[in-house]
Formats: C-alpha cells, structure tokens, sequence
C-alpha cells in the first residue's frame, strides 16, 4: 500500500515538474519572440495627406515581433509612389490601410475643376486619370511661365472628344493580366486612345483663380503637360 503511495506520488511529482518545464520553455520562447524584430517602413518625417509618397521620405525601422501585424508595409517599393490617405507621423509604422494608389479624389483643400477647352492651348498626348501633370500659361505679355510655383496636379478625369471617359474595358490586352476592378479600371485607362478633349483637375480655389483670372480675358491659354513622376502602373 504503502509503495502503490510513492509510486502515485513520484508520479504526481514528475508530471508536475514536467509541467513546470514546459511552462518555463513557453515562458523564454514568448521572450525570445519579443527580442525579435522585424524591420518595417516609416516616414523619415510627417507626411501631409494628399502628397504623392517618393522612396527618399521613407526609412526602416525595427519593431518587435511581437508588436508587428500584417498590414503594416516592409519594403519600401510598398509604400513609394503611393498617396497618404491621413496624415503619417514620422518614425511610426506604415499601414496599408493609410495610402491609396489610386487617389482620384480631391484632398480637403482641393476641389475638382473641369478645365474649359477656351481656356486650353495644348495637352500632352497620353494622360490619364491620376498622372501628375504639370501646367503651364502661354502667351501672358508675349511670354510663357510654369504655374503654382513647380507644383504638380492631380489628373481627376480625362475626356475624348465623344464626350465618353478614357476608361473604356474592351479589348484590352493589359487588362487580362490584372485582376480586381479597381485594377482593370486603371490598366484600361493606360491603354486608352483618342483625343483629349477634356480634363478635369485637382485644385485649389487659390489655383482655379489664378487659372479663370489669367485664361478667361483670352490673352493667355493653358498648355497641361504630363509629368515624369507620375506613377499609375497595375501591381
């Protein structure tokens, strides 16, 4: 009886020292996890919402593992020549809820302005809409000079001169390597022909009345030229 005893308790003992181990290794693999780090995307300073994300805005930084979660971006490829949805605080991570690729919409600040076609000299052959474009004013006191101190716009949306919105799906042959509406939409727009006829523009109230007040005595056009830095390519 007296053996039946020791042997239940021996085994009682071992189970519970086992169980101790175990709890112990538990214990130092959580720690070990949250020594670990991952290296994620930031913003080397604040990003205002609207502004177009360049490579040279951004940095890594080591967060704990157990601290990172899947939406938040590792490479910088992710996050550059995307747009900030809100704001972005610098050295804090970048997730992929808070940029847009394909930003249409005006910002806060912004509304979206039909340019009329009196007031237009010349369109650069091949926008769509969300290229960067850059604008310029022609023919003010026999000179010509670039509008908004340098700064880009946004292409809202683009027209032919049918009236019909460069956006149109068929027979696309990149349109068959994307998927997503979202994607096919962009990837028919790249592929568009015809003539611009119209294009509307994110502005400002400030530029739309520096556009009216120069463009609308009919001394001066506008000449709307695409900007290398625009980037609008499918993933």
């Amino acid at each position: 009886m007296n053996r039946r005893r020791s042997l239940l308790i021996s085994a009682a003992a071992a189970l519970l020292a086992g169980l101790l181990v175990y709890g112990v290794y538990v214990l130092q693999v959580s720690q070990v996890e949250l020594q670990m780090t991952v290296q994620v995307v930031v913003p080397k300073d604040f990003i205002r919402a609207g502004v177009l994300i360049r490579e040279d805005m951004l940095e890594h930084k080591a967060v704990p593992l157990g601290a990172y979660t899947e939406d938040m971006m590792t490479q910088l490829s992710d996050a550059a020549g995307r747009e900030a949805a809100i704001p972005l605080g610098a050295k804090e991570p970048i997730l992929a809820w808070k940029v847009n690729r394909y930003h249409l919409l005006p910002n806060a600040e912004e509304a979206t302005f039909q340019i009329p076609k009196e007031y237009v000299l010349s369109i650069s052959n091949g926008i769509r809409a969300g290229d960067r474009v850059r604008l310029y004013v022609s023919g003010l006191d026999g000179s010509s000079r670039r509008l908004f101190d340098g700064q880009e716009v946004r292409v809202a949306s683009v027209k032919s001169s049918a009236n019909v919105e460069i956006d149109n799906p068929k027979n696309s042959n990149l349109l068959s390597k994307v998927e997503g509406d979202e994607q096919k939409m962009y990837a028919s727009r790249l592929e568009a022909n015809g003539t611009i006829d119209a294009v509307n523009l994110n502005l400002t109230e400030a530029q739309w009345l520096q556009i009216d007040a120069l463009c609308n005595t009919k001394k001066a056009k506008l000449v709307i030229a695409f900007s290398s830095t625009s980037i609008l390519q499918p993933e």
